[in-house]
């Protein structure tokens, strides 16, 4: 899902896109001239894979979003959450898929993993 930049106005604009069972609800305004701001929650479920004995389960998403899109390159080395889209067109799905590999790639452990006190080792 695509949005031309200079479409998106001082009015927010409402945005809804489902991923691989992540959803993405919310809301691009305008807050500046080469910026625009994207307010949403990401919501569903992912399946991940245990980081400790390899089974894979459900991990349930729940989290708020906000970004700063800008059209330009940014000179803001402090802000490391702006987005640059310098073709003029805001991909959504992009944001999302990112997010959703930003999770993956993170270390995750099932219930039966996370729980557990004891040394885990599998001899092969």
């Amino acid at each position: 899902m695509k949005i031309v930049f200079d479409k998106v106005g001082s009015t927010a604009k409402p945005i809804e896109l489902e991923v691989q069972g992540a959803k993405l609800e919310g809301t691009l305004q305008k807050s500046g001239y080469h910026q625009v701001s994207l307010d949403a929650k990401m919501s569903g479920n992912i399946v991940l894979i245990c980081d400790r004995c390899g089974d894979t389960f459900v991990h349930d998403l729940n989290s708020k979003l906000q970004l700063k899109l800008s059209d330009q390159i940014s000179e803001d080395k402090d802000d490391l959450d702006i987005i640059e889209f310098l073709d003029g067109e805001i991909d959504i799905s992009y944001i999302l898929e990112s997010e959703i590999n930003a999770i993956k790639g993170s270390y995750h452990y099932c219930t039966k993993c996370d729980n557990g006190e004891e040394d885990f080792e599998i001899e092969y």
